[in-house]
Order: structure tokens, then C-alpha cells, then sequence
């Protein structure tokens, strides 16, 4: 097993757009439907697995183009102490004085090697200064539990 790393910084107006960051619907809309969301249909169907928005279920970054990952690791640990180093890396523009405790970092890296250990992933939003929006991921590859079916994005 080996895990990925995953960040976005954004509009979080940007972020807030839900259709285009949830796989779309097995089933696309009747032929004869309403115009516009046999268009919203397609351009999500295009547009979800190339797009750089976090999906809402954390595993779908496996999905996403290669280019995106940030670091891949061997261990639960080293991928943990990527995500101390994007912590402490945003510190500075955390909106939230709660989300700048360095306590509070070293807790979410321990608990994130603890969670990649037994095979979770792991996802972490923060808000930065207005309208600035930050998520960071850690995906375990081969095979994901959440996803089995996922292949690695390196294959």
C-alpha cells in the first residue's frame, strides 16, 4: 500500500460548486428532457474526472489526472509529515486563530498516520483569508477501502 497527497486553494465560491465535484449520475437524464440539465449532465460527465476541485468523497482523487498528486509515500507516517508541512506552510492565512495551533496540527498529523495505518483516508478543509478556501488529502492506493475498484493513478 502507498499513499497520495492531494492540495487545492481556491475561490471558495469556486469550491462550493458540488456538481462538479461529485461523479455524475449513472443514469443521465431522458433524451427528451429539459434542455439545460442534459447540458449540466455533460459537462459534468467531462468535466469531473479532469477537474482540479476535491470530490466530495475523498477516494475520487484517484481518479483525477496524475499531474495532481503532490507526493506519494510508503509509509502512513511520511505521508503525515507531508501534511504537517502544508500546515504549517498555510498557518500564516488560516482564517480561523483555532486552525493555527500547532497542538492542534501535530493532533491532525498523528491522527492522519493513525487513520492511513488501518487503510483510511484522510481530508482536511480550512478556510483562508476571505474568499480563500484550502483542502489537503491523503489517499491510500492500492486498494483504497472505501473504493476498491479505484486502480492507481500510476498505472
Amino acid at each position: 500500500m502507498h499513499y497520495h497527497g492531494y492540495h487545492w486553494t481556491g475561490a471558495k465560491q469556486r469550491f462550493d460548486d458540488e456538481a462538479l465535484r461529485r461523479p455524475p449520475h449513472p443514469d443521465p437524464p431522458p433524451a427528451d428532457g429539459r434542455p439545460e440539465l442534459i447540458q449540466r449532465y455533460r459537462e459534468v460527465k467531462a468535466e469531473f474526472p479532469v477537474v482540479d476541485l476535491p470530490p466530495l468523497q475523498t477516494s475520487y482523487w484517484l481518479i483525477k489526472p496524475r499531474n495532481l498528486i503532490q507526493g506519494t509515500w510508503g509509509t502512513p507516517k511520511g505521508a503525515a509529515a507531508w501534511l504537517g508541512d502544508q500546515l504549517a506552510a498555510y498557518a500564516p492565512r488560516f482564517d480561523a486563530q483555532s486552525d493555527d495551533d500547532t497542538a492542534r496540527s501535530g493532533r491532525l498529523v498523528d491522527s492522519a498516520a493513525e487513520r492511513l495505518d488501518w487503510g483510511g483516508d484522510v481530508s482536511h478543509g480550512f478556510y483562508l483569508e476571505r474568499p480563500a478556501y484550502l483542502s489537503l488529502a491523503l489517499v491510500c492506493c492500492s486498494l483504497n477501502r472505501a473504493m476498491p475498484e479505484l486502480g492507481c493513478p500510476f498505472r
